[in-house]
């Protein structure tokens, strides 16, 4: 009799804890579920390529275009080229506090990736570019950039290489004059509108739900349910709008900011644009430190908490910062294989 109510306890309660691991894999399943949900309500995956109506991406055109944003001998010193500040082994930044130009020249602001960027509102920090193309365009004469005088040399130095000549024949075909500024901008443009890095978030927008560990689950969670996707969210997990970066409190005030930067104030000499920025994309941040626009931060779990105070009001606990870190290290892509190999650039016959 003992030994067979012994019996009839033990598989009662092995019912009871196989009920309860049931009820508990259907509950975090669940879970699983809705933040899926929300997320696709909030964000959306890559897409191919960042198609343009005024500047439609051709192969020839961005062939073009990958040779020269490799080529320095369109620049003052000669030491310039797209790849200085946005070099593509670095996750298209340069990892410098400020970006480099002509004659060791500082620029005034953090380089940001190019990466993911051709579909943003605008470019540049404050919006002072419309489009990669016009950032492409004014970066040839922009004093801390490539620094040339005037566009007409640009396209002087361009013309005496014989393969370019051919090439952007190849590119715009029926331009009687193919071998302009606005065309080496069409080309550029073209080639960082397939810059396109698909990341494991991608796949779980599209509904794998294990492409995703469970800690960046939970910091997706926290980053949505916090308020930081108020801001960074679409897409391209942010560049979609501008924001002032200290809404809550002085951003100065918890970076290592050497100098107070008014931002977009310098473009629209708006009051209201004091300390505004475009908000940046997160796709692939945790390779593309230091962070903000001055790049006066370093790690990334301390911008995060930083981003607490500054923008939300908040204080991010240590454990809320490393999960939505882990989050964020999920955005981290893949970059295309052929976008990886350094062209050979032309040499004077």
């Amino acid at each position: 009799m003992i030994s067979g109510g012994m019996r009839i306890a033990g598989t009662t309660l092995t019912l009871v804890f196989l009920m309860f691991l049931f009820v508990g894999l259907s509950f975090g399943a669940d879970v699983d579920q809705a933040a899926l949900k929300q997320a696709q309500q909030l964000f959306s995956p890559l897409p191919k390529v960042m198609e343009s109506e005024q500047n439609p991406v051709t192969p020839e055109k961005a062939g073009l275009g990958k040779m020269l944003f490799y080529e320095m001998r369109i620049s003052m010193d000669g030491t310039v080229s797209c790849a200085k500040c946005h070099p593509i082994s670095l996750y298209g930044a340069d990892g410098l506090r400020k970006a480099i130009g002509n004659h060791c020249e500082v620029n005034p602001r953090n380089a940001p990736t190019v990466f993911n960027a051709a579909a943003q509102i605008s470019e540049h920090w404050i919006g002072n570019r419309t489009s990669v193309e016009d950032q492409a365009k004014q970066s040839l004469t922009g004093h801390p950039a490539f620094g040339m005088a005037k566009y007409e040399d640009v396209e002087k130095r361009l013309k005496g290489y014989k393969e370019y000549v051919a090439l952007f024949s190849r590119a715009f075909p029926g331009d009687m004059n193919p071998v302009t500024v606005e065309n080496f901008a069409k080309a550029v443009g073209a080639f960082e509108r397939t810059l396109v890095t698909p990341s494991p978030f991608d796949s779980f927008l599209k509904g794998e739900e294990k492409a995703l560990t469970a800690v960046q689950k939970k910091g997706l969670e926290t980053f949505m349910n916090t308020g930081c996707a108020g801001c960074h969210s679409g897409t391209y997990v942010g560049g979609q709008m501008y924001q002032k970066f200290g809404i809550v409190n002085l951003y100065w005030k918890h970076t290592k900011s050497e100098k107070i930067d008014e931002g977009r104030y310098a473009v629209t000499k708006n009051e209201a644009d004091k300390y505004v920025f475009k908000v940046p994309v997160l796709r692939n941040v945790e390779k593309t430190p230091p962070y903000f626009h001055d790049g006066s931060v370093d790690d990334l779990e301390t911008a995060v908490t930083i981003m607490g105070k500054v923008q939300l009001g908040r204080d991010i606990s240590s454990e809320q910062a490393r999960d939505i870190s882990e989050f964020l290290k999920a955005l981290t892509g893949e970059i295309p294989a052929d976008v990886m190999t350094v062209p050979l650039l032309p040499s004077i016959e």
